[in-house]
């Protein structure tokens, strides 16, 4: 007798299951899955994180096919860190925590840059200080946190402008205003969009004027708030890095459009109890100067000079032992 042969053999099979005589159960298409990511804030949630709140409680994620968590960030939650981890697959960094971790070999990509302005400007009273060019910092007690990002900014102003060291008096910044409010230091560094309406208002209710001193205006670009991955997310999930970009960009740019300042306002309140919707209101409307200067420029822009200039920056100042080339990393 013949043996049967294995393509007969499967169609008596297929016969037997079309017939029911063995239970055969259809195969089910697989459904594609969706990517769980994590995605690590510089800081908390506040109005710096409008377009990753708007493009939550929106479903952009969720409509590009992503499951993103957006985890609130802080001292010790280093979104660097947790992606050289694998705990975060995108997180929230300024250029100098960028050019660090270069430096040191991590393999650390910007796929976009939020803020095109930096928001870390110093305050001063302009009834008592005249500050008409940067020159007339010299003779000023000037407020820095010694190790910070203002002590970088504001050592790059006065080499730019000519100011010696001893030119100038330098206040060691603490969580502590009261230096400022009783006049012992002339400028004290805020972020414009967050400390800094607090302190202008209580200066104004105190009837007096206050006024900002913006590094940008001045000639000198420190990148703030960019949106970084890992070489490795590049390279095997382009697909899954360009539609979490895409909604994420998406989401600041709805959040970020006048039509919808009360429904963003809404969002970040709901994430941002403690702050009043009025002192929101005016953090958004700043926050969107430095997001998007223009109306028709595109948010997520990487100023490559810019990045350039802040890498130059921290070399000068001894921060990075040598250059990292930070283009490649853009």
């Amino acid at each position: 007798m013949r043996k049967p042969t294995a393509i007969r053999i499967w169609a008596m099979v297929a016969a037997l299951c079309i017939m029911g005589g063995m239970g055969c159960k259809q195969q089910k298409t697989r459904e594609p899955q969706i990517p769980e990511l994590a995605y690590r804030l510089k800081w908390v949630f506040n109005t710096s994180a409008a377009g990753e709140l708007y493009a939550m409680e929106h479903g952009i994620f969720k409509a590009a096919g992503l499951s993103v968590e957006v985890k609130p960030g802080g001292p010790e939650k280093d979104a660097i860190k947790e992606l050289e981890l694998g705990h975060a697959q995108f997180g929230v960094a300024s250029a100098d925590m960028v050019i660090r971790a270069l430096s040191q070999g991590a393999p650390v990509v910007v796929a976009a840059q939020l803020f095109q302005i930096n928001p870390l400007q110093w305050i001063y009273r302009s009834d008592r200080t005249v500050i008409e060019t940067p020159a007339d910092l010299a003779g000023k007690v000037l407020g820095v946190t010694f190790g910070g990002n203002d002590e970088t900014i504001m050592r790059a102003l006065l080499a730019k402008y000519g100011i010696a060291g001893s030119e100038v008096e330098l206040h060691s910044v603490r969580y502590d205003y009261t230096p400022f409010y009783q006049g012992k230091v002339d400028l004290w560094p805020v972020y414009r969009n967050a400390q800094g309406i607090i302190i202008e208002e209580k200066l104004r209710q105190a009837g007096e004027k206050a006024v900002f001193f913006d590094p940008h205006g001045a000639g000198v670009r420190f990148v703030a708030n960019s949106v970084v991955t890992t070489r490795d997310m590049i390279e095997q999930q382009p697909e899954v890095v360009d539609r979490f970009i895409s909604a994420l960009l998406t989401g600041w740019e709805a959040a970020m459009d006048p039509a919808n300042s009360d429904e963003t306002i809404r969002i970040i309140h709901a994430y941002d109890p403690d702050t009043p919707v009025d002192q929101i209101r005016r953090q958004w409307a700043v926050t969107r100067k430095f997001v998007k200067p223009s109306s028709g420029f595109k948010i997520g822009t990487i100023d490559v000079s810019a990045w350039e200039e802040t890498e130059r920056i921290m070399v000068e100042q001894g921060l990075v032992q040598k250059p990292v080339n930070v283009r490649t990393a853009l």
